[in-house]
C-alpha cells in the first residue's frame, strides 16, 4: 500500500533506561493491529528487541524500526536503546523523525538520561511528547512526574490521557481530547476499548480540558481570541490548534498508561495519528547542492533523494541500509547516484521492517522511512539522489567516542580476521571506532562506554570464536627540548674499496607549542653539496621518530645546519643522512629534552549531588577546572582540562562513581610538559614494551 507524505507520521521512542520503552511499542504495535499478540521482554520475543545480545542481557541495543497503519495513516516508530553507551542510536533516530516520545518512569520521575536526550531534542528543535509509564506501579504518580517535567525542563505538560487511580488502583486512563474512558483491559493480550467517562472523573475531565483548550489556543491567534472570549473551542478546532502547537513545539502533550497492561495506548496511537507532524510539515534539511548550502524540504513531487542514516548487517538478510526518503519517491529499478563518490547504480527490491522482519514494498515515498537490501556499496550518512539532481545532506550529528581500549587477538594468525570484525561493527556504529595506531603499535578500538564495547567484542567472539586479549591503550607522548643547543657529529668508515664520510654541525632551538618542526640551511660555501641536503634532512626525521628521551617523536624543534665537510670519493646521501641523525640526537641531549602528554579538553555533566565527588576526583587526576555551567533540571557541567593518561579508565570510573548517571565528552587540546616522578615512570614503561617487543620478534 502506497502512503501520502501527509498520513506518514514518525516518531523515535526514547527515555532513560528501564522506563518501558520496548514493552510501551509492543502494546502500541497489538493495539494498532500490527501484530496479533504482545510479548514481554523476559520472553525474548519481542518485535524490537531481536537481537541474540539483546535477548540475552534483556536492555535494548540497536535502534529498531516497525510500523503500524492506523486511520489511513502509516505509523513508523523506531525503538532506541536506554543506556549512554548506544546514544549514536537515539541520535540516527532523533534525525530521522519527526517527534519524539519521551517515557519517564511514574515512579522516579525524569532521570539523567531522558534530561540528556530532552537537550538533544531541543538542539534539533523536535517536537516531543512525554508518556508517563508504570502508573500501575508502588509510589508512581502522573501529578507528580508532570510537575518534575515542568520543574526540570520549565515548559507545562498538556495531558492528553489523565490515569484513573494510580498504583494497584490504576483501573485506565481518561482521554482528555476525546472525553472518553479507556478502562484497563483483563490482561495485556486484550485491547483497550472506549468507555463512557465515571462519574468520579468528570471534575478532573473538565479541568484538564481547559488546559486543553487554553493549549490549543496557543497555536494560532484567531483561536486565542475565540477562547478568551468563549472559555472553550469546537473539537476541529482544538484539533487544529494543537496540531499547530505541536509541530512548532509550543506544547509538550502528556500521556499517563502502563505499558505492560496496555493501558494508555489506544489514546496515544490515535493522538500520533491524527495530531502527529507530517514529514512535510517541519523545517527542511539542511545540504550540499553544487557546491552551495541549501534547505531541502520534503516534498514528494520533486527528483528523489534520501539520506542513509543507519547500516546494520544481518546474517541471514545481508547488508540492510535505512534511509530516509526526503523528496520524490525511491522504487526498484532507479537509477541514483552516490554524493559520497558519483557512483550511480540501479536501486534493487525495498523494504520495510517490522522489527527483524523484512516485508518488500512497491516504493517508498518522501518522508517514509525504509530499507535498500543488500546495497554493498551503501554506507551511513550517504546520500543517494535521482541523476537529474545530485545534492548530499548533512552527515549525523554524532558525539566524539570517550573510551578507549587496545586489542589483538591472542592467536597472531587470527589478527587479519579480528580486524575484519572489528571494522564490520564499525560500518553499523559510527560511535565504534577501529584505528591502528602506528606510533604505539595497537589497535585500539574506541566507543561510548564500556558496555558498548564489551557486546561489541562479545557478539564478535561468539561469532567467529576468536579470542582476544585487551588492555588499556599507550598513551601518545612527545618529545622536545626547552633551551638552543650546537653538536657535531662526524661518520666516517671505512670497508676497502669505497668508504663512508660525512661531518655536520647542527643548532637546535624550541620552537611555540604546536609549530611542528622547521629546517634552515645555513651553510656557506662549498662545503657540503646541494644534493646531500635531502639526506640531511631524512637524518633529523628519523632521529625525531626515534625520540630522545623515552622513544617517543621529537616535536617543535628548529634545526639549523651550520657546518659540515664532505669527502670527493666517500661521502653519499647515506653518510650525511647518519651523520645528520647522530648529530642531531647529540644537539637535542644538551638542549634539556623533556617529555609532553597529550592534555584533554573535558566536559562531565552530573547530578549536583555528584558534584563535589566528581569535582575532587578530577583534582587527583592532575586536572584544572575551568568551569561550572547548570544546565537544568539538577544537572551541572563541569569543564575542565585533563592529561589523557589520567582518563583512560574514566568512562568506567565516573559510572561507579555517579551510579551510572554521570557522562562526559572529551577532546584533544594540545601537549604540555611533564617531569619528576611522572616522566620517570612513563621513561621505564617505554623501556620495558622495546624490550618486550625485541623478545617477541
Amino acid at each position: 500500500m502506497a502512503y501520502s507524505t501527509d498520513l506518514i507520521r514518525n516518531v523515535a521512542i526514547a527515555g532513560h533506561g528501564g522506563t518501558g520503552k520496548t514493552t510501551l511499542l509492543e502494546h502500541i504495535l497489538f493495539q494498532g493491529g500490527a501484530i496479533s499478540k504482545p510479548e514481554t521482554i523476559e520472553s525474548g520475543k519481542t518485535v524490537s528487541d531481536y537481537g541474540e545480545d539483546e535477548i540475552a542481557r534483556k536492555i535494548s541495543v540497536r535502534a529498531s524500526l516497525s510500523h503500524l497503519t492506523y486511520k489511513d495513516a502509516k505509523l513508523n516508530f523506531i525503538d532506541t536503546p536506554g543506556s549512554s553507551d548506544f546514544v549514536g542510536e537515539v541520535v540516527l533516530a532523533f534525525r530521522s523523525c519527526e517527534a519524539a516520545l519521551l517515557l519517564v518512569d511514574g515512579r522516579t520521575g525524569v532521570q539523567i538520561e531522558t534530561i540528556k536526550l530532552w537537550r538533544s531534542l531541543e538542539s534539533r528543535s523536535k517536537p516531543r511528547m512525554v508518556f508517563v509509564s508504570r502508573l500501575d506501579e508502588e509510589r508512581a504518580s502522573f501529578a507528580k512526574s508532570l510537575e518534575d517535567v515542568k520543574d526540570k525542563f520549565k515548559v507545562a505538560p498538556v495531558a492528553i490521557t489523565i490515569p484513573m487511580g494510580e498504583g494497584a488502583g490504576l483501573k485506565g486512563v481518561v482521554d482528555v481530547l476525546k472525553g472518553v474512558a479507556y478502562p484497563a483491559p483483563s490482561s495485556h493480550e486484550q485491547k483497550e476499548a472506549e468507555a463512557p467517562v465515571p462519574a468520579d472523573m468528570a471534575a478532573a475531565l473538565a479541568e484538564y480540558r481547559a488546559k486543553l483548550y487554553e493549549a490549543a489556543a496557543e497555536g494560532d491567534d484567531e483561536l486565542m481570541e475565540k477562547y478568551l472570549g468563549s472559555g472553550e473551542l469546537s473539537p476541529e478546532e482544538t484539533l487544529k490548534g494543537l496540531k499547530e502547537a505541536f509541530a512548532a513545539g509550543r506544547i509538550v502533550p502528556a500521556f499517563a498508561g502502563a505499558g505492560l497492561r496496555n493501558i494508555g495506548t489506544a489514546a496515544l496511537v490515535d493522538f500520533i495519528a491524527t495530531i502527529g507532524p507530517s514529514p512535510a510539515s517541519l523545517a527542511p534539511e539542511p545540504a550540499t547542492e553544487a557546491g552551495a548550502s541549501v534547505e531541502i524540504r520534503v516534498d514528494p513531487a520533486k527528483p528523489a533523494s534520501a539520506l542513509v542514516f543507519k547500516t546494520q548487517i544481518d546474517q541471514f538478510s545481508g547488508r540492510l541500509s535505512y534511509v530516509k526518503v526526503i523528496t520524490g519517491v525511491l522504487a526498484p529499478d532507479l537509477e541514483i547516484v552516490n554524493a559520497r563518490d558519483g557512483r550511480k547504480e540501479k536501486l534493487g527490491k525495498l523494504y520495510t521492517l517490522q522489527g527483524k522482519k523484512l516485508e518488500e514494498v512497491k516504493e517508498i515515498p518522501a518522508g517514509d522511512i525504509g530499507i535498500i537490501a543488500k546495497s554493498a556499496s551503501l554506507k551511513t550518512n550517504d546520500t543517494i539522489s535521482a541523476a537529474e539532481r545530485p545534492l548530499a545532506y548533512h552527515p549525523l550529528r554524532l558525539p566524539t567516542p570517550v573510551h578507549m581500549i587496545a586489542i589483538s587477538a591472542v592467536n597472531k594468525k587470527e589478527e587479519d580476521k579480528l580486524n575484519e570484525n572489528l571494522l564490520k561493527a564499525a560500518e553499523e556504529d559510527l560511535t565504534f571506532q577501529v584505528r591502528f595506531n602506528a606510533e604505539t603499535k595497537e589497535t585500539v578500538v574506541s566507543g561510548m562506554g564500556e558496555l558498548q564495547i564489551n557486546m561489541v567484542l562479545d557478539k564478535i567472539r561468539n561469532a567467529s570464536k576468536i579470542a582476544a586479549e585487551t588492555r588499556v591503550p599507550r598513551v601518545a607522548y612527545r618529545e622536545t627540548i626547552t633551551k638552543k643547543a650546537s653538536a657535531e657529529y662526524t661518520h666516517k668508515k671505512q670497508t676497502g674499496g669505497h668508504g663512508q664520510y660525512a661531518r655536520v654541525v647542527f643548532d637546535v632551538e624550541p620552537l611555540e607549542r604546536g609549530s611542528g618542526y622547521q629546517f634552515e640551511n645555513k651553510l656557506f660555501g662549498q662545503s657540503v653539496s646541494k644534493g646531500f641536503i635531502p639526506g640531511i634532512e631524512k637524518g633529523i626525521h628519523q632521529a625525531m621518530e626515534a625520540g630522545i628521551v623515552a622513544g617517543y617523536p621529537v616535536v617543535d624543534v628548529k634545526t639549523a645546519i651550520t657546518d659540515g665537510k664532505e669527502h670527493p670519493v666517500d661521502s653519499s646521501e647515506m653518510a650525511f643522512k647518519i651523520a645528520s641523525r647522530g648529530a642531531f640526537r647529540e644537539a637535542t641531549k644538551n638542549a634539556n629534552p623533556v617529555l609532553l602528554e597529550p592534555v584533554m579538553n573535558l566536559r562531565v555533566f552530573v547530578e549536583e549531588k555528584n558534584l563535589g565527588d566528581v569535582m575532587s576526583d578530577l583534582s587527583g587526576r592532575r586536572g584544572r577546572i575551568s568551569g561550572q555551567n547548570p544546565l537544568g533540571g539538577g544537572i551541572v557541567e563541569i569543564d575542565a582540562q585533563v592529561p589523557q593518561a589520567e582518563l583512560l579508565r574514566y568512562a568506567i570510573d565516573l559510572k561507579s562513581m555517579t551510579s551510572s548517571t554521570g557522562s562526559f565528552e572529551v577532546e584533544f587540546d594540545h601537549y604540555a610538559p611533564i617531569t619528576g616522578k611522572i616522566a620517570e615512570d612513563v621513561i621505564k614503561a617505554a623501556a620495558a614494551f622495546r624490550t618486550q617487543e625485541e623478545e617477541e620478534e
